[in-house]
C-alpha cells in the first residue's frame, strides 16, 4: 500500500515514522516543498550562538514526544530552574508573575482592586456552555485588569493572537472544561490540589510540565527523523494540485511530475492544503482558507555578558497589548538552556508582529533590528550593540483558533467523508504545539493502518 504525505514538518515526519513502525512494508513518501524539512523547527548555529527559528521547546507533561525521542536515541534536555521565573512588562517595568498564592498576595503585578476582583471569581456567573472568546471569558471570570495584564500577554506569547478573537474552547479546552465541571476556576484549583496531594500526581488547570528541548536545539528531533526515513523524504517537491480517479489519488508537482498513491495525507499548512484542493473540492478548500495565519518575526540578538547589566535570571517577559509596545516579548534563551551562547555571552530572542500587528513583522531587516534594540533599551535598559543578530521572518506564522474554529473542524470532517483515504493533519486543527502535532500524528497512524 502506498501512502503519500504532503508536508515535511514535524507532523508529516512523525506520521511517516509512526506508520513505518506499525508496518515497515508500507510504501511511504513525504513530499516537502522547500529544500529543508522541519517546517518552523530549525536551529541555526551562528558564530557559536544557537538561534531557534520558531519553537524553542516542548513541555514534558505528555509522554508521546519523550517516547519518540527515546526511540530515536536522542536525549531530552530540561530547562533550567531559572525558566520558572517569568515576567510581565507593565506600568513601566518588569514584574515577576507570582508562582504561589502567598506570592500573588505580595505581588504588585495587580492592584489591590484587581486582586479582590480575582477572588470574586468564586461567585462569577457560569458561562452558557457556548464557545466564547478568551477575552470575554477572562473578563467575566477574573476581571478586566487581570485579563489585560496576565491573560492578554499569555495569548500573545502562545498564539501571537488577539484574545478578543481567539476561541476559549479551541485554544484552552482544559480551562473550558473546568468551568463546566466546577463552576469556578479557583474552586477547581483547590480541588485539584487536594487531589494531587492524595494521589501524588501533578494535576492542575494549566498545562504543567517542564520546558524541554535538546542540547543541539529542537532541530535534533527533525534530523533524527530524517535519518530514519532516508530517501522516503523528497524535498523541492511543491504540489500544484490533487485529483482522484477511482480509489487512486494523483498528486501533481509544479514541474509537472505525477505521483499516484492509495492514501494521501495533507500535513502542510491549511492555506497550502486549500490551494492544492481547489480543483477537487472547492467547498473544502474554502473552509481551510478560513484558518488565518498572522505574520511573526523572530529577532535573535547575541551580546557580551559584561555589557548587559540587567539580571537575566529567568525565562523572559511578555508585554500586554495595553502597554503599546512594539514587541510581543523577549526570551532569555541562554538562561533557559545551555549551549545557546558561547562563554561570556548571552542570547535574547524577541518576537514581533502577531494578529494585532502583522505589518510590524514584515518591516525590512534593518528596521526590525532597530525596533527591537529600541524596545530592549526602554524595557531592560540594554545600551550595548549586539555581537550577532539574526532575523527569521514568518509571513504566515501560527494558525489562529478563532471563535468558530470548532465549526471549521466539523466542516472539514464532514467534507472528508466524500474522499476516502484522504486525511488532513497539522498544527492548524487540534493543537499548535510540538506535543500536539506528534500526538495527533500517532493517533492518525493508528487509525490509518
Amino acid at each position: 500500500m502506498s501512502i503519500t504525505i504532503v508536508g515535511g514538518g514535524i507532523s508529516g515526519l512523525s506520521l511517516a515514522y509512526f506508520l513505518l513502525e506499525r508496518n515497515p512494508d508500507l510504501e511511504v513518501t513525504v513530499l516537502e516543498a522547500s529544500d529543508r524539512p522541519g517546517g518552523k523547527i530549525c536551529s541555526d548555529r551562528a558564530d557559536g550562538f544557537l538561534c531557534e527559528w520558531g519553537v524553542n521547546g516542548f513541555l514534558d507533561n505528555k509522554p508521546r514526544t519523550l517516547e519518540l525521542a527515546s526511540s530515536l536515541s536522542i536525549n531530552p534536555l530540561r530547562s533550567s530552574d531559572a525558566a520558572r521565573r517569568r515576567f510581565i512588562f507593565t506600568g513601566g517595568r518588569l514584574r515577576q508573575i507570582p508562582e504561589t498564592p502567598p506570592a500573588f498576595l505580595r505581588s504588585d503585578l495587580l492592584s489591590l482592586r484587581g486582586k479582590i476582583r480575582i477572588f470574586y471569581e468564586f461567585f462569577a456567573p457560569r458561562g452558557s456552555g457556548d464557545d466564547e472568546t478568551l477575552a470575554s471569558f477572562a473578563i467575566r471570570r477574573l476581571g478586566r485588569e487581570a485579563y489585560e495584564k496576565m491573560i492578554d500577554p499569555m495569548a500573545s506569547g502562545i498564539y501571537a493572537g488577539d484574545p478578543e478573537k481567539l476561541s476559549l474552547k479551541s485554544c484552552f479546552p482544559r480551562i473550558y472544561q473546568l468551568e463546566r465541571e466546577y463552576g469556578s476556576l479557583l474552586r477547581a484549583m483547590m480541588k485539584l490540589q487536594r487531589e494531587a496531594k492524595r494521589t501524588g500526581r501533578q494535576v492542575g488547570p494549566g498545562p504543567g510540565g517542564t520546558l524541554t528541548s535538546f542540547y543541539d536545539g529542537m532541530e535534533a528531533i527533525v534530523r533524527a527523523l530524517l535519518e530514519r526515513l532516508g530517501d522516503r523524504v523528497r524535498t523541492k517537491w511543491r504540489v500544484r494540485g490533487i485529483n482522484r480517479s477511482g480509489d487512486i489519488y494523483t498528486v501533481q508537482s509544479e514541474s509537472g511530475e505525477i505521483l499516484e498513491t492509495d492514501m494521501l495525507v495533507l500535513a502542510c499548512p491549511a492555506y497550502e492544503a486549500a490551494g492544492m484542493l481547489g480543483e477537487m473540492d472547492t467547498s473544502l478548500s474554502e473552509t481551510l482558507e478560513r484558518i488565518s495565519y498572522p505574520a511573526v518575526s523572530v529577532v535573535c540578538l547575541g551580546f557580551r555578558k559584561k555589557d548587559i547589566r540587567h539580571n537575566l535570571d529567568g525565562f523572559g517577559f511578555l508585554v500586554p497589548f495595553r502597554e503599546s509596545r512594539k514587541i510581543l516579548g523577549t526570551l532569555y534563551d541562554s538562561s533557559i538552556f545551555p549551549n545557546r551562547a558561547p562563554e561570556g555571552h548571552v542570547l535574547l530572542r524577541s518576537m514581533i508582529g502577531g494578529a494585532r500587528a502583522s505589518d510590524l513583522a514584515l518591516q525590512p531587516d534593518e528596521r526590525l533590528l532597530n525596533i527591537v534594540l529600541e524596545e530592549l533599551f526602554e524595557i531592560m535598559g540594554i545600551r550595548a550593540e549586539p555581537v550577532i543578530s539574526r532575523i527569521y521572518r514568518h509571513e504566515k506564522a501560527i494558525p489562529q483558533y478563532n471563535l468558530g474554529h470548532q465549526e471549521v473542524l466539523d466542516e472539514i470532517e464532514e467534507a472528508l467523508k466524500a474522499h476516502p483515504n484522504l486525511y488532513i493533519t497539522g498544527n492548524a486543527y487540534r493543537g499548535i504545539g510540538v506535543n500536539d502535532c506528534i500526538e495527533n500524528s500517532y493517533r492518525l497512524a493508528n487509525s490509518m493502518v
